[in-house]
């Protein structure tokens, strides 16, 4: 029961990591990339609310405020013009005016202090206040004026308590918008910086798996190494491409197998036969079963010839087979000069009628030395092959640009531009007979091309003053030597 329970939590648990689809990955990718997005609008439309409030709260304020003392200097200009009427008329006319201009100063006075809370200035009015209201009984003139003019006085400070009250109000609005920007600024910068590492964790999603695919077409490219185990955790449309991938790479490799073994029991197969064939031909030509006539001899001949032909097919169906398992080449420092002279003494026979031209302008070279052999051995051998009988062959090997340059030209016929192009497939033969009267498998050249492809290098025809044929092979060399 609890292994059950178990598995379904770790079942669960594993439906919860598991990416969708590209489509649900993308579109989850944005939603939740725009959540602090989000966020920041809400805290923005926040701030701004909390403005526009803070704005009205501080208009209303300094309105009332300058309202209220507007509505005192007027009251202290009424109550001080009615106070000397009546010092100067003393009459119960303009005495009630009097009590009514104190009513009205006392009452914006109240109202004023109220909002304005500054008890300092407010008590001394409320003492100056008290003084003015015994006004019938104040004969003394100087006195009166005293009196009044402490209290302009009075009401002058209290109009400086307003003004700075309203600068002190403006100070804090000012400040609290300024910790409002801050704070605006550092949720910005904090929410957009999430924001973005969500966008690149969405992405990330994507790209691993992309690389992933890039990584294993690579290897199926290079055919080195083994192809990493199909992803888990991707959208269900990279991992159908990895799946594909790998049926891909099984039936290439199965497709490889059968090849190789095709051609090698093929050759070793021929080998058997060809070898019997051999022997009778040379039983014959010994007169071991008795002595040949002039026909027979002639018969032997074309079966020897013909054995001769078969031999050298089957050698270079196995040198193509070898060529084809050859994954790694193994670069060395090899002496060109050496190389040369070894092919040159191998064709010795086929070279005897021929003048071939030697021109080495480097001491080494960085090369696989049974690559380079055999891309020497193929190219001179084409050039006895299909060169023009008695003129020469040249050979030169220099470098250039951190590149090692063969060059094998001769001289015949022109090699066709809508040819070029097929000249390196395997099994692609000229229509133009060969000097040797050998029937050629159409290996030589592809395998010149692909042991310079093995070494990181190309192969092709160029064109040159002093040849009519000419294939060149580079090597690049600083590479290698990296």
């Amino acid at each position: 029961m609890g292994y059950a329970i178990l598995s379904d939590r770790i079942s669960f648990s594993e439906k919860l990591v598991q990416l969708g689809s590209l489509r649900q990955l993308t579109l989850g990718s944005f939603l939740v990339a725009l959540i602090p997005l989000i966020a920041l609008l809400w805290q923005s439309q926040s701030d701004l609310a909390r403005v526009g409030q803070m704005t009205s709260i501080e208009t209303r304020y300094v309105v009332n405020v300058v309202g209220l003392m507007q509505t005192l200097d007027g009251a202290v200009i009424d109550l001080e013009r009615s106070i000397r009427q009546y010092a100067v008329l003393q009459s119960d006319a303009v005495a009630q005016l009097s009590d009514n201009a104190l009513t009205q100063f006392t009452a914006a006075k109240s109202s004023l202090c109220k909002v304005l809370q500054r008890p300092a200035p407010c008590a001394r009015l409320d003492k100056q206040l008290q003084q003015l209201s015994t006004y019938r009984e104040v004969n003394d003139q100087l006195l009166l004026n005293a009196y009044l003019a402490s209290m302009n006085n009075s009401v002058s400070a209290l109009r400086g308590d307003v003004d700075d009250a309203i600068q002190e109000r403006l100070n804090l609005q000012q400040a609290d918008l300024s910790a409002m920007q801050a704070k605006q600024a550092w949720s910005t910068a904090m929410l957009v910086s999430i924001s973005l590492l969500l966008i690149l964790l969405g992405s990330q999603l994507i790209v691993n798996p992309v690389k992933k695919l890039k990584q294993i077409i690579r290897i199926l490219a290079q055919q080195q190494g083994q192809l990493p185990p199909i992803s888990t955790q991707a959208p269900r449309e990279l991992i159908g491409v990895e799946q594909d991938l790998h049926w891909l790479s099984d039936r290439l490799q199965q497709l490889e197998h059968i090849r190789t073994a095709l051609l090698r029991h093929a050759a070793h197969e021929l080998k058997t036969p060809l070898a019997s064939i051999k022997e009778g031909c040379s039983l014959l030509s010994d007169n071991v079963v008795g002595e040949l006539n002039t026909q027979q001899q002639e018969v032997l001949s074309l079966l020897t010839s013909s054995t001769q032909r078969l031999s050298t097919l089957i050698e270079k169906l196995l040198d193509y087979n070898l060529l084809l398992q050859q994954a790694q080449p193994k670069f060395t420092r090899a002496d060109p000069n050496q190389l040369v002279q070894d092919c040159l003494e191998d064709y010795a026979l086929a070279l005897q009628e021929r003048e071939v031209r030697v021109s080495i302008q480097t001491d080494t070279v960085w090369v696989d030395e049974e690559l380079y052999r055999r891309i020497l051995d193929n190219l001179v051998s084409n050039a006895v092959a299909h060169g023009a009988v008695g003129r020469p062959i040249d050979v030169q090997i220099y470098c250039a640009d951190d590149t090692v340059i063969l060059d094998v030209a001769n001289r015949g016929k022109r090699i066709p531009a809508d040819k070029v192009a097929t000249l390196f497939e395997p099994f692609i033969r000229g229509d133009d007979p060969r000097n040797d009267n050998v029937i050629g498998t159409g290996l030589g050249l592809s395998i010149v091309s692909d042991c310079a492809r093995l070494m990181h290098g190309d192969v092709a025809v160029v064109e040159v003053d002093y040849a009519d044929v000419c294939f060149r092979v580079t090597i690049p060399q600083q590479e290698q030597e990296q």
